[in-house]
C-alpha cells in the first residue's frame, strides 16, 4: 500500500488594491499571504482522490496434444480436438482478433509429437469461465486449460489516471468553495492547476486462495492524485435583500 498523502495546505489572499504599497519583505513572512501580485486576491489550495480499476481482460491458454507412431495419425488427433476448441470459442462470441493459434510437431523417438496452443483474450469474465468448463467436461485430460491471466488493457488504465485527476481537481475546487464562502467571497476561474503527484499499486495481500474473485482483487490497481490548484477571488458577496 502506498504512503499517504500529504497533508493538505491552504493559502488565501485576501488584502484590499492598496495592500500594493506595502513593501513586500513586510509580507513574505505573515501566514495566508500571497506576495509578488499585484492587487491580486487569489486562494491556493491542495486536492486529492483515490480510485481503483478492476482488469478488463483475462487470458486463457489451451494445449491439445498427441503422441503417435505416425505423425498422420498425431495430427489427425490434434486436429479434431482442436476444431472442437476454436468451434466452441466461435460459437460464443469470441473472433479472431481475440485468439491466436499455434501447432508443432516433432520426432521424439519413434514417434511423432503435435502440440497446439489456443491463446484468447477474455473481456467478459463469465464467459470465460463457461467455456473453460464446457471444453474440461467435453475433452476430458485430453485438454489442459492454462489459470487466467488478468491485466489491464491500456485504455483502462489511461481511464483511471485520468479519472482520479479530475477528482482530485473536482476536490481542490469544493475546497476552495467552502473557503470563500467562509470569508464571505466568491470563488472565481481557475488560475493554475497543477498535479503535482500520481502514484499507482496493487492489492499486496497474501491469499491462499485461487478462486477467480480472489485472482481479479490481486490484479485491481489503485491510483491516487495529488493536485495543487490557485483560483482567483471575485469581490464580497452581497445577500439579496428580500422583495
Amino acid at each position: 500500500m502506498a504512503a499517504p498523502l500529504p497533508v493538505s495546505r491552504l493559502f488565501a489572499s485576501l488584502q484590499p488594491g492598496d495592500m500594493t504599497t506595502v513593501a513586500a519583505d513586510e509580507l513574505e513572512n505573515k501566514p495566508g499571504i500571497v506576495v509578488g501580485q499585484k492587487a491580486g486576491r487569489e486562494v491556493q489550495v491542495t486536492g486529492t482522490a483515490e480510485l481503483s480499476a478492476a482488469p478488463d481482460r483475462a487470458r486463457v491458454c489451451i494445449r491439445v496434444s498427441s503422441s503417435k507412431g505416425a505423425a498422420a495419425e498425431a495430427r489427425s488427433s490434434v486436429l479434431r480436438r482442436l476444431e472442437y476448441i476454436e468451434q466452441t470459442l466461435r460459437q460464443r462470441g469470441l473472433t479472431d482478433e481475440n485468439i491466436t493459434v499455434s501447432k508443432e510437431i516433432e520426432r521424439k523417438a519413434n514417434a511423432y509429437q503435435m502440440d497446439a496452443e489456443v491463446c484468447v483474450v477474455f473481456e467478459d469474465f463469465e464467459k470465460l469461465q463457461n467455456i473453460c468448463n464446457i471444453l474440461v467436461e467435453k475433452l476430458d485430460s485430453s485438454v489442459w486449460i492454462s489459470s487466467p491471466h488478468f491485466y489491464h488493457s491500456p485504455e483502462n488504465m489511461e481511464q483511471l489516471r485520468r479519472q482520479v485527476c479530475l477528482n482530485a481537481v473536482s476536490n481542490a475546487r469544493r475546497k476552495a468553495q467552502d473557503v470563500c464562502r467562509l470569508v464571505g467571497q466568491a470563488l472565481g476561474k481557475a488560475i493554475i492547476i497543477k498535479e503535482e503527484e500520481m502514484k499507482e499499486w496493487e492489492d499486496q495481500a497474501d491469499c491462499a486462495s485461487s478462486s477467480i474473485q480472489h485472482k481479479i482483487k490481486r490484479a485491481t490497481v489503485y491510483a491516487a492524485s495529488n493536485v495543487s490548484a490557485t483560483f482567483e477571488i471575485k469581490g464580497k458577496e452581497r445577500n439579496k435583500k428580500s422583495c
